[in-house]
């Protein structure tokens, strides 16, 4: 009976030996993939906030590359953002910023055309010369960044849409990667506010041509 009794404690603590040690070897392993994950950079730019616990919110919050330049004080800057709605009643968000003159809704709209009513033309004389009839031209149409977010979903405003999302007179001069302040007041004392970064390349700039000089002379000079 002593004698199993000591192997039975000896098999245990064995056992909970290599437990422990696979446990020291599984954790080990965990550390190493969390921190290399950290050490990634995410692909996508642009910053995701939320406001009324999540019931509202706007993703991807970018300011379009400046360039190389970058920004200068009083240049405008295109803005990409997407908005959404996870309640059943619609919401109308305000964007505001302490770092532009103001932030605007830039729609082209066509002008008004001409009125089907209007007099025919009179018949031209064969000496006289037709003058060519003005067609419809395109005007923008700026108003304040109001978006309206229909019930349980989205209004994306990005470059390629009809609608630009842009501010106006930047305070600053603005370089890739550094942030411009945005203010985003969805009513009812929702309100977020947070720096959005200025886009940076996903690729970096060519190098500059080298200035080649060439000298030359005249054949018969000295």
């Amino acid at each position: 009976m002593t004698r199993s009794i000591r192997g039975s404690r000896r098999a245990a603590v064995l056992l909970s030996g290599i437990a422990t040690a696979g446990l020291l070897l599984l954790s080990g392993c965990g550390s190493g993939q969390v921190s290399e994950t950290a050490n990634k950079v995410p692909s996508i730019q642009g910053i995701d906030l939320q406001a009324a616990a999540g019931k509202y919110g706007v993703r991807g919050v970018l300011v379009a590359y400046p360039g190389v330049e970058g920004y200068r004080a009083g240049d405008n800057a295109v803005l990409n953002a997407l908005f959404y709605n996870d309640s059943y009643e619609p919401v109308t968000v305000t964007v505001t910023s302490p770092d532009a003159r103001e932030v605007v809704i830039t729609t082209a709209s066509a002008a008004t055309s001409p009125s089907p009513t209007a007099s025919p033309t009179p018949t031209a004389s064969p000496s006289s010369e037709e003058s060519p009839t003005p067609g419809p031209t395109e005007s923008p149409a700026t108003e304040p960044a109001r978006i309206e977010i229909p019930p349980l979903g989205y209004v994306q405003l990005n470059t390629e849409g009809e609608r630009v999302f842009q501010l106006i007179g930047l305070n600053s001069a603005r370089l890739a990667g550094e942030t411009v302040t945005l203010s985003f007041d969805f009513g009812n004392g929702d309100t977020v506010t947070s720096p959005a970064p200025v886009a940076v390349p996903l690729s970096p700039a060519p190098p500059p041509s080298p200035i080649i000089e060439r000298h030359t002379e005249y054949e018969g000079g000295h």
